[in-house]
């Protein structure tokens, strides 16, 4: 019978489990912005109804007093009567959507398209429509 000496070492290297390497720690990202040359485009457009002319043409006229900068670069001066389109036109550059039922027009449309590309990818595209209910 055979029987293991234990006088003597085992002639094998004892193998040590192998050290769990450490998760390396997270890259620091560099202080300054990163240009990653991504170019976006945005394009909103609110499609409107004139609810109440004389209401629209009073506010206008009212708005292109208050913000004659506004109204020349659409083309209006104080010498020129308002135009129905010029008017709505005037309100919708100097008031937001909701502000602008209050004036007589109503919001019947808005929609936001968004095209967005880096330097070597084709153009991704976006667009979303809003179109509010009836009963707004």
């Amino acid at each position: 019978m055979n029987r293991p000496n234990l006088t003597h070492p085992d002639p094998r290297p004892s193998v040590a489990p192998a050290p769990v390497p450490a998760l390396a720690p997270p890259r620091q990202l560099p202080r300054r912005p990163l240009d990653l040359r991504v170019r976006t485009r945005r394009i909103q457009v609110e499609e409107l109804v004139v609810d109440d002319p004389g209401k629209v043409l009073d506010h206008a006229h009212q708005a292109a007093l208050t913000a004659p900068d506004t109204a020349a670069v659409l083309g209006l001066s104080p010498t020129t009567p308002l135009t129905l389109p010029a008017a709505a036109a005037l309100l919708c550059a100097l008031h937001e959507p909701g502000e602008l039922a209050a004036m007589g027009l109503r919001l019947t449309r808005h929609t936001t398209h968004v095209t967005a590309s880096d330097q070597q990818t084709e153009p991704v595209s976006l667009e979303l429509s809003y179109l509010p209910d009836p009963e707004d």
